[in-house]
């Protein structure tokens, strides 16, 4: 299986990379492949000639998109009607990436790839108008989403993830405020990307929703995080609750937004591991320095 992959250089790209050891795989970052330029995006299409492209591209500074409505639209939906041409012309399916924020949160119980999207936010407005251009004009297609993304390549254009973050706090003998009434499930990007692999290697396409099991508050993982590593010992430091309120974050999040994985279990395929083991897996990887964050984009 050849596979393109935009938005080299990222945690989730890498992880894949990874993943697809032994595969033949070109990994394009922003400044080889800019997804808004349908032209370079599909001279690479047309040289590689891949199977399968995966799009990890996306604007992802949540509060930054209240603020550039254009800039959120163009990246995360406008550009995908443009990729999916291109994948149908090259023969590949496409696969795309898109967020638990398409949900409102009013529900009570793991949302399945059967409940209705309502967005509270610029940013989760703008992955479901991706979504639905994706389902209009890809003739084969994955559609994936996922939750509270962390991996060993960080995330460039935020600067870490929400595990590093915390962990930097922790270091700097600081007060650590985190939300307790926003309970998702955080999500490993390498056991996200193991169980992709697979599924992108057969022609189940669709809509899938594919997190690591279980749930938590971010606060309980921030203490997830900080019993694993014994941090946040310091006099100073502290970790306390707060209400999304109290946060007064510019967009609004869903106060739950936990996805059931039902189209990958009726397919046939394991469940991710519970988010407690994929954090501790991270922790000892971090640890031990086995898990090189370098990409090795084409």
């Amino acid at each position: 299986m050849r596979v393109l992959i935009l938005g080299g250089g990222g945690q989730l790209a890498t992880e894949l990379e990874r993943s697809l050891a032994g595969e033949p795989c070109l990994a394009l970052s922003h400044s080889q492949a800019d997804i808004c330029d349908a032209a370079e995006v599909e001279r690479h299409a047309h040289e590689f000639r891949p199977d399968c492209i995966v799009n990890t591209a996306a604007y992802h500074r949540v509060d930054d998109c209240e603020d550039e409505v254009a800039r959120s639209f163009a990246v995360n939906a406008v550009a995908l009607k443009a990729l999916a041409q291109i994948a149908n012309r090259t023969g590949a399916a496409l696969v795309h990436f898109s967020t638990d924020y398409v949900f409102d949160g009013a529900q009570r119980q793991p949302y399945r790839e059967t409940d209705p999207p309502r967005p509270l936010s610029i940013y989760g407005m703008s992955k479901f108008a991706g979504e639905q251009i994706v389902r209009r004009y890809a003739e084969r297609y994955f559609l994936v989403r996922s939750c509270g993304l962390y991996g060993r390549a960080g995330s460039q254009s935020k600067g870490g993830n929400f595990v590093e973050t915390m962990l930097r706090l922790a270091s700097e003998n600081r007060t650590i405020r985190v939300v307790d009434d926003q309970v998702a499930t955080p999500t490993s990007v390498r056991d996200l990307a193991k169980a992709l692999v697979p599924l992108i290697g057969t022609e189940r396409f669709g809509l899938y929703h594919m997190t690591n099991a279980g749930s938590c508050s971010w606060f309980e993982f921030a203490g997830e995080i900080f019993r694993l590593t014994g941090r946040v010992a310091g006099p100073e430091a502290r970790l306390q609750p707060i209400s999304s309120a109290e946060f007064r974050a510019k967009a609004r999040r869903p106060p739950y937004s936990v996805l059931d994985n039902a189209a990958l279990r009726e397919a046939g395929f394991p469940a991710l591991a519970p988010w407690q083991e994929a954090l501790a897996s991270y922790l000892r990887e971090r640890t031990e320095g086995k898990a090189d964050p370098s990409p090795r984009t084409g």
